[in-house]
């Protein structure tokens, strides 16, 4: 039985990054009068980097205008990623960036079934933060058993330690639970700590190849469209805990004909 869902952030629980975070790296990069702007083909490209200070020093080495030495850009690279996050946050209290359809109905129902929760994520905290107080209120944290972001490790997603932690923190086995992802670096780090994976497909991963998975579908808003197909019995609508029970049952019966 699964105990526990480990939720990623951006692009599984809200698409932040095409009207979040890029929009607001483009404020920092104006604020700083520079006339870099990231459109949402580049910014997809980019997002094979993980973590925003990341993304910016790899798409600095790739430009002529970008300072020279490495210490210059490490500064710049700082600095345009406050102004960044400061940026995202008054963006979030716009409320311009909803939960994703089906979102908060899973987590509530997980919430009643007794189920406990946790984020692993390698956004910021204040990102995390800023989002959730926005759309699940200003008690947010008391939904979640364990709260991991990516002030709290040494290297970030595809590397394991984000899900390491968060296990640790539930107390937890790996295969009492299931992640919730979207991007192949976060399946990548999931299955990497030997945890289950449903994939929810976001905008900017919308085609990706994802191997290894429990099932694949558009979102948590409706069942249609989901591999494998388990709604055979369920109730039509959205994918509830029964769907992540099923496809959980199946991984461990496979499991145990091998």
């Amino acid at each position: 039985m699964i105990a526990a869902l480990i939720w990623d952030v951006d692009g599984t629980m809200a698409e932040t990054e095409r009207d979040g975070h890029r929009v607001a790296f483009n404020l920092a990069f104006e604020a700083l009068g520079l006339a870099w702007r990231w459109d949402e083909e580049h910014y997809g490209a980019l997002l094979c980097i993980t973590g925003g200070r990341e993304r910016l020093l790899h798409d600095m080495a790739l430009r002529g205008d970008a300072p020279t030495l490495a210490e210059e850009r490490m500064r710049l690279a700082g600095e345009l990623h406050r102004r960044k996050n400061a940026f995202y946050v008054e963006i979030v209290q716009a409320g311009v960036i909803p939960l994703r359809a089906g979102v908060r109905e899973l987590i509530d129902e997980a919430a009643a079934a007794g189920l406990r929760q946790g984020i692993a994520t390698t956004t910021s905290r204040s990102n995390l933060q800023a989002l959730l107080q926005r759309q699940l209120g200003a008690g947010w944290s008391a939904r979640f058993s364990a709260v991991v972001c990516g002030e709290d490790v040494l290297v970030k997603k595809p590397d394991p330690q984000v899900y390491r932690l968060t296990l640790q923190a539930l107390g937890l086995p790996p295969l009492q639970t299931v992640a919730l992802e979207d991007s192949p670096a976060g399946v990548e780090a999931a299955r990497l700590a030997d945890v289950p994976v449903v994939v929810t497909r976001s905008v900017y991963f919308a085609h990706d190849t994802v191997l290894g998975v429990l099932a694949i579908g558009p979102g948590l808003h409706s069942h249609l469209g989901w591999r494998p197909d388990v709604a055979d019995g369920m109730p039509n609508g959205r994918v509830t805990l029964n769907y992540l029970q099923a496809w959980h049952d199946r991984m461990e019966l496979v499991s145990h004909q091998q």
